[in-house]
């Protein structure tokens, strides 16, 4: 009895193992695929509850959704001869899950590492054709649909589509980084000083600039001032030539004082001269007052009469002086 119990257990226990090995199922985040004997049977995209032969048939799942694929430290060249460092996302999707499990057993990780070689290819053929620049400018996504579209017809070999791939960083490789700063700094350097040479030389042409038309100025106001000296001293001469034809006594008189004055302005002067000496007719230095000298009215300048229609002279301004001839000077 206790025989027929245990068999019964086991039997029941193997029906249970069966029906639970051939009963499985498939949610939205994956595909399923029905193996036998090494040869996809079916395929099951659809989530749900599915049965298969037990010890027969062996399920593969795959996942269908969205996969990121992270590429970091991709060595490049540009077309300026200079390597850089890439970073890169590949955003992928299995979409052929019969391909896929046939050509890389659907083991993610070798189609990772196919994926990966082909893009790497890609970088270096995209970033080959174009300088630094370009990965940093509007240029750049051209640059990541071309390598996209590269990547892409590999993928699909596999059973699965590039969704789309994006650069995340790019920058120099640590051994030509010093090197690059160092040619940006001598760049710099010389825009600054051509900047520098520019600023200069409008300086220099702003001041020849202000220095001509300083000079032109300083002619024109030259001229200007020459022409109203000039007519200053046509109205002195004039002004004095009417006194001495008025009373030329006066006048001798007059510019005597003049000299005097001029001479003797300083405290330190002195005048070693004869005492009938010419300089001091007008202090009478004999002791008696100059004799008048006769003048032979024949010899006599003709003193002009004075034109009642002639307007007064104007009086003749201190600022004109002059020495008056035949007196000898000495300073000591």
């Amino acid at each position: 009895m206790n025989m027929f119990k245990t068999g019964g257990l086991i039997a029941l226990a193997a029906v249970v193992i069966l029906v639970y090995s051939s009963v499985f199922t498939v949610d939205e985040r994956e595909e399923a695929l029905v193996i036998r004997f090494g040869e996809i049977q079916r395929t099951i995209e659809r989530p749900g509850l599915y049965f298969k032969l037990p010890l027969l048939e062996e399920l593969r799942k795959v996942e269908n959704r969205i996969m990121f694929m992270q590429s970091t430290d991709k060595a490049v060249q540009v077309v300026d001869g200079r390597r850089y460092s890439v970073d890169a996302i590949t955003v992928v999707r299995i979409v052929d899950p019969q391909k896929y499990r046939e050509t890389v057993d659907a083991d993610i990780a070798l189609a990772r590492a196919r994926i990966e070689t082909r893009l790497d290819a890609a970088l270096r053929q995209t970033y080959g054709r174009r300088s630094f620049g370009a990965a940093l400018s509007e240029d750049r996504p051209n640059m990541m649909r071309e390598i996209r579209d590269q990547v892409r017809r590999e993928a699909e070999s596999l059973g699965i589509e590039i969704v789309d791939v994006r650069i995340r960083r790019t920058e120099l490789m640590p051994d030509v980084l010093q090197d690059t700063y160092a040619r940006m700094s001598a760049e710099r350097f010389a825009e600054a000083a051509e900047l520098r040479a520019i600023g200069q030389a409008q300086a220099t042409r702003i001041q020849a600039e202000a220095d001509r038309a300083a000079v032109e100025l300083l002619a024109t106001a030259q001229r200007e001032s020459e022409i109203v000296r000039g007519e200053g001293d046509a109205e002195r001469n004039r002004t004095f030539a009417d006194a001495f034809g008025r009373d030329a006594e006066f006048f001798n008189f007059y510019r005597s004082m003049q000299a005097y004055t001029k001479s003797l302005a300083g405290t330190e002067t002195t005048l070693v001269l004869s005492p009938d000496s010419e300089f001091f007719r007008h202090f009478g230095m004999q002791g008696t007052d100059p004799e008048p000298q006769q003048v032979d009215s024949e010899q006599a300048a003709p003193v002009p009469q004075a034109n009642p229609e002639a307007p007064e002279a104007p009086e003749v301004p201190q600022a004109a002086q002059t020495e008056p001839q035949g007196s000898s000077l000495q300073q000591q």
